[in-house]
């Protein structure tokens, strides 16, 4: 589940709140483009190449919906890929001992036996109230309960370890599938959001092919890619947003259509390790450190610009993903044959202070500046999971419970403040619960959840896990946004659930 609507732009991007904010945004954008240089405006381009610039401005606001919505400090991504994690605060790194290792800590992947796969699903729904300077109240506009599509994820892992290979033994691979951000959002064609957007998308994927290697009974290492790219067979294969036209554009009457898309593909890397400082005789992990690293990444973006169906400029422009530092400690205060308790507290620091620019260009060649002023931002996440092992009651079961607590940090300034997320500082609290079925036991009551024989693809457990958090947003006062319609308090607060399927072989 995204938990944040700061991380996620899958779900509904939080409405500009007050109306009539159209005029001001076009305001606002010809002002920026002033700021960039009124001059080479004034020597270079004529009313028609003007009027070109005026749209593809646009780009800028389009650009800020999809760089904003990360849910927390996190950075542009979805962070919560797996419901065990989600339940526990996402404080995973330290543990992650299912297939989500390939998303938070590749090196962990050495835990896993056999072949192991996962498939899940998150839902959010978003609320935002809205006061003005002025006392004009307004909320968002969801359109239902919660963000559909729901943004998924799907990972693998292959261990050799008890498989007689030779030097393969200490290797296990993963490959993985993220929806980072979902798949589009759309806002009413009638309401005073519509001159800025109606329809909005980016279906981008993120492929995780990553290996990991046993060093010894006490460190893994773990390397990955992430290479973030469209597909054609998720939502319209590229970045678009469409809008309303109001009639000032040549060639144009009010409520005609106006759309930009356009398409791109990059690559990023992560390192990870994890350290086993103690075990029980079992030799079960009793601490734990893990660490991770994700490259800066920038996906370029080149598309087109369209008004009223008719081409009108092609653009280009990118968007910027952050450097990001992810460590965790994980105890487990008891671990036996019978119960397992785990405490996990993580720290995640990410860079936005790296990232200046955003420019958008034409076809003309010229530039339009697009600076970001983001601060460095820290979140600090804890989580505990409690579990019994074959309890009475579910002797072929393990029954896990979890909760967890997250405090993140903004990262926005009023400067680069857009109420299509309304960042805050923000608090996050999380429960869940995991059901592991084997040996004789029955999934739902019907499916074998054991095979008999051996090999490769012979089923050993099957997982289902839950999980469900509440984020409360701190009040946010705007004052200093160059849009002044921006300015005003927000109070924002969010819910969303998580489910997960385990199989493995």
């Amino acid at each position: 589940m995204l938990a944040f609507a700061r991380e996620h732009t899958g779900f509904k991007v939080m409405r500009h709140a007050i109306d009539g904010i159209g005029s001001d945004v076009n305001t606002f954008s010809m002002r920026f483009l002033c700021l960039a240089s009124c001059r080479q405006i004034d020597r270079y381009a004529s009313k028609h190449e003007i009027w070109k610039i005026f749209l593809v401005s646009k780009v800028i606001l389009a650009l800020l919906n999809f760089q904003a919505p990360s849910a927390w400090a996190d950075g542009f991504r979805n962070p919560f890929q797996d419901s065990a994690a989600l339940g526990q605060g996402t404080a995973f790194i330290a543990q992650a001992d299912n297939p989500s290792a390939i998303h938070f800590n590749p090196a962990a992947m050495t835990q896993l036996s056999g072949i192991q796969h996962s498939v899940g699903v998150q839902f959010l729904n978003p609320s935002t109230k809205f006061t003005s300077t002025n006392g004009q109240k307004v909320e968002n506009d969801l359109n239902g309960p919660v963000g559909l599509p729901p943004p998924g994820q799907f990972f693998l892992t292959v261990s050799f370890q008890d498989y007689d290979i030779g030097w393969l033994k200490n290797f296990t691979l993963g490959l993985g599938l993220e929806s980072l951000y979902g798949f589009a959002s759309e806002w009413p064609k009638d309401g005073p959001f519509a001159t800025a957007l109606t329809r909005a998308q980016l279906p981008l994927l993120d492929i995780k092919p990553s290996v990991a290697y046993k060093l010894s009974d006490w460190l893994s290492v773990g390397v990955g890619a992430d290479f973030f790219t469209f597909a054609p067979f998720v939502g319209e294969g590229h970045f678009e947003q469409q809008s309303i036209a109001i009639g000032n554009i040549p060639g144009t009457t009010a409520g005609e259509l106006v759309e930009l898309n356009g398409k791109g593909t990059t690559a990023g890397l992560n390192a990870s390790f994890l350290l086993t400082l103690l075990r029980n005789e079992a030799q079960q992990p009793l601490l734990t450190l893990g660490f991770i690293w994700r490259s800066q990444a920038v996906l370029p973006i080149n598309g087109r610009l369209l008004a009223n169906g008719q081409h009108v400029a092609d653009i280009s422009s990118s968007l910027r993903f952050p450097e990001i530092y992810e460590g965790g400690v994980a105890i487990w205060p008891l671990r036996n044959q019978e119960k397992e308790w785990k405490v996990e507290v993580d720290v995640h620091y990410v860079r936005w202070q790296s990232i200046r620019s955003g420019d958008i260009t034409l076809s003309s060649g010229m530039a339009i500046p697009q600076p970001q002023k983001w601060n460095n931002a820290l979140t600090v996440l804890t989580g505990t999971e409690w579990t019994w092992l074959s309890p009475d009651v579910l002797p072929d079961w393990e029954v896990a419970l979890r909760t967890g607590y997250i405090y993140s940090e903004s990262a926005t300034t009023d400067i680069s403040f857009n109420p299509s997320f309304p960042d805050s500082d923000l608090h996050v609290v999380s429960v869940g619960v995991g059901f592991t079925c084997k040996e004789a036991g029955k999934f739902f009551g019907v499916l074998d959840c054991t095979d008999s024989g051996s090999g490769w693809f012979t089923k050993k457990a099957i997982v289902l896990d839950l999980g469900v958090q509440t984020i409360f947003y701190e009040t946010r006062n705007v004052t200093g946004s160059p849009v002044s319609a921006f300015n005003g308090t927000y109070k924002s607060r969010a819910t969303g659930g998580s489910l997960t399927v385990q199989v493995n072989f």
